[in-house]
Parts: C-alpha cells; structure tokens; sequence
C-alpha cells in the first residue's frame, strides 16, 4: 500500500492524501489551500495525479479547506462515488455553493480560468453518498469506516483497513479532531488499534486554557463590550462557530446573565447551515438532543436577526451600539465581516472576538497579533478596538486531546504521520509523540509517497 500526500502538508489546510494498492486508488479530503487570500494560487495548478485514475474519495468534514476542490477533482475526469456522513454531504453542498462566488474573484485575481462553476458542484453531488458511522464500505481491496471526529456535525475519521499480500493493514486518518466536550456535537471518538495514523496538528503546539469556561469568557466580553456602548464584531465560521455561539448565547440570555442587547447573523451561508442542523439532530449529543426534545429552539432567541440580503446587512448600521454582530468569514479573508471591521475597528468602545484559527497571513491573523493598522477594501484601518481571543471555543483538539487519541493506539501504531498543522504545530506534536508515546513519527513534505 503507497500513502501519498498532495496537500496538507507544511500548512493546516489543502488536505489531500492518497492511498494505492492492486492498481486502486482512494482518496482522503480534497480541499482548498487557504491563507491570505480566500484560495491560494496552488488552488489553481493542474492535480498532480491524474483524477480519473481515482476510484473513490472519502470526505472527513465539509469545512472547506477538506471540500473545496472536490468540484474541480469532478471536473477534471473524476468518476468515481464520494462517501461521507449524511450530514456532510446536505452541509457540503452549501458550502461549495457559497464559496463559488468567492473563487470567482480569486480566479479574476490570478488571471485563471475559474476553478468551477455552479453545475461542476451539481455534478459532485450527484456522485456523493452519505454513509452511516460504523458503516463499512468496500472499494477494491480497501475497507473504509467512519468514526465520530466530533470536530463540527457529521465529522468523521476514516479508518481504512487493506488487504493485500495475504494480510491486512489499518490506517487511520484523523480528519480534524473535536475538542470535546464540546457544545451541540458528539465526543471524539477514539480508536483503538491501527499500524499507521495521520493525524492533524494545527493545534499541536498548545492548550487550549478554560475550554470549560468558554461560555463565562463570552460572558465576560460581552458585558464589557456593552458597557463600553460599544459593538462586539465576531468574526465567526458560517459551520458549527456559528451555531456554538448562538447555543450559548441562548443560554445566557435565558438565564439572564447578559443584557439583551441585538445579535444580528450576518451571514447568509450561516443561517442557511443553521436550519439544516434541524435535519440532523440525530448527530446531536445527549444533552442536546433533550434540550431539543423538549421543544426548545436551541439556535435562537429573542433579539437574534438573520440578515440574509445585502440590504438587511447594510440596516445593522443604523442600529445604535450595543450589539452583537457574527459574520463571517472566520478569518476576516473575505464576507460581510469585512465591513464591520472596517466600520468598527478603529472604536475603542468596541471589541473584536477571535473564537476560531487564524491562518497565516489571514486579516485574522495580523489583528489578533497586534497589528496597529489593517488593510480593508484598500483602505488603511487603525485598529484601536480591544481584541479578544477565546481559543477554547476552537472545534480542533489541542495537543493534550491529539497526544491523548494516538496514545490510544500506541501499542499497535508502526508509524504516525502529522499533518494539517503550521511547522511549529507539526513539530511540536512530533516530539511529543516521540518522546512520550515512543512511537516513530514524521512530518511529510508535499508530494512525499510512502510505502507502508
């Protein structure tokens, strides 16, 4: 069996990994490479392996940087049957859709042909199969089953089991791993044997301080934002950051810990992804299916407004701090939450809240560094606003949750590859595989096979 790895390497998105044995090939994730512009150029170049020649790819989640060239993969000769879990493929689709548009810019940006089109994305849908977790699906000589990743709804990881030369072999790739317990979504699950793993990173460097006070931390800032009479802009993932936030602020709300103040959602894509959660509340752990049970609308409360329209967007400036307002994208590369930013980061009565990863050369990523000035729409836009960080409320496992997943195949595990991560994550969770689990690990490079 040949292991080779066409993305998610030296970065924490592009994923793309795949995987040969008796003339078959399968795939792990397709995704965008994401950084300081929505879609990176490499986005652009040809795939380095001949699309056509793949016979299936198995999806881990729908964010896009795992999603996001699935369209030109079909559009390029693939023809082949994508698996996920169900509730991938309903939020997938939305996903795609909304990016299309985005990349038509990036396209224009980098003087190439568009990646794809709105009916390359209806194409891909047709060839994609949602499957059950625990549902083995067999594609030549490889068997492949989902496991509950409880990073963002429908999550997966894919255990992959070949059998050649009278024996078998298991890889297990993490996907993105949850950092469980987390609100609305299922733990992790753990595995408990595999001879090779490749496993995320892009937390592998730290720990992630308080996640259980993550709804107190949003408390704290809010109350302060309020007090201040100023607006508190979150820039937010349209796919479960969303949704966690509105969990909680239902709950705060309801128990009045915080004054009842206008959240807007400004984010078409968010509250479009928000009502298909109602679809699968099935994937909803324990607690929160009774909550829902019982009748009570987990993902909103009075004062919440969704603002589909650029109109209805533009009308959130007309209402006087304090507010809330959650759009995206989440690392302020693109989306309606450049405006807010624009209008708002140079008041000092107002916050920006960072609740998820920041990528390098993101917007993102330069605020919350300490960038005293920013670039938005050409314009150069102090930042005099107070930032805001609250990493517990990231949905990627920190390195105690990755050290503690892999640890629990460490008596079978032969090798650990690690990958989705910036070099100093990827190192990082290296040496502490090998030094404490005393297991062989490397960091791939692009392009690097492997003969496993």
């Amino acid at each position: 069996m040949k292991l080779t790895f066409y993305g998610g390497t030296g970065e924490a998105t592009g994923a793309n990994y795949v995987l040969e044995s008796g003339g078959t090939k399968i795939m792990v994730d397709c995704g965008l490479h994401q950084g300081g512009h929505y879609a990176e150029r490499q986005n652009f170049e040809p795939f380095s392996y001949d699309p056509s020649s793949i016979t299936a790819v198995f999806v881990t989640h729908s964010h896009l940087d795992h999603i996001g060239r699935l369209p030109s993969l079909v559009k390029a000769g693939f023809a082949g049957t994508i698996y996920s879990t169900g509730a991938t493929k309903d939020f997938a689709e939305l996903m795609l859709l909304d990016s299309e548009h985005l990349l038509m810019k990036e396209s224009e940006r980098e003087g190439k042909m568009p990646l794809y089109t709105n009916d390359d994305i209806a194409a891909t849908r047709r060839r994609w199969e949602g499957v059950p977790y625990h549902h083995p699906v067999t594609v030549g000589p490889f068997r492949a089953e989902l496991y509950d990743a409880g990073h963002i709804l429908g999550s997966a990881i894919v255990k992959i089991t070949v059998t050649e030369d009278g024996g078998e072999k298991t890889i297990v790739f993490s996907g993105d791993l949850g950092n469980s317990p987390a609100p609305i979504v299922k733990p992790t699950e753990m595995i408990d044997a595999a001879d090779y793993c490749v496993v995320e990173s892009t937390y592998g460097d730290r720990v992630h301080e308080h996640v259980d006070d993550r709804k107190e931390e949003l408390e704290r800032v809010i109350e302060a934002t309020v007090k201040a009479g100023g607006t508190l802009m979150i820039p937010t993932f349209a796919m479960e950051r969303t949704q966690e936030l509105l969990y909680h602020l239902h709950q705060l709300f309801e128990d009045g810990r915080i004054p009842r103040v206008p959240v807007f959602i400004d984010s078409p894509l968010a509250i479009k992804l928000t009502a298909v959660y109602k679809k699968h509340e099935s994937y909803f752990n324990h607690e929160t299916r009774e909550i829902a049970g019982a009748g009570d609308d987990i993902l909103n409360f009075p004062g919440l407004r969704l603002t589909l329209t650029t109109e209805q967007s533009k009308e959130i400036n007309d209402v006087r701090p304090p507010k809330v307002v959650i759009a995206g994208s989440g690392m302020s590369n693109g989306g309606r939450i450049l405006h807010h930013e624009a209008r708002y980061l140079s008041d000092p009565a107002s916050t920006i809240l960072f609740v998820g990863y920041q990528a390098r050369g993101s917007l993102g990523r330069l605020i919350l560094e300490g960038a005293h000035e920013v670039k938005i729409f050409g314009e150069t836009v102090p930042v005099r606003c107070r930032v805001a960080n609250i990493p517990g409320y990231s949905a990627h496992a920190d390195q105690p949750r990755l050290l503690r997943w892999v640890g629990n195949m460490r008596q079978s595990l032969k090798k650990v590859f690690i990958v989705q991560g910036d070099p100093p994550s990827s190192d990082a969770l290296l040496r502490k595989i090998v030094d404490e689990l005393a297991v062989n690990a490397e960091v791939p490079t692009a392009g690097e096979s492997v003969e496993l």
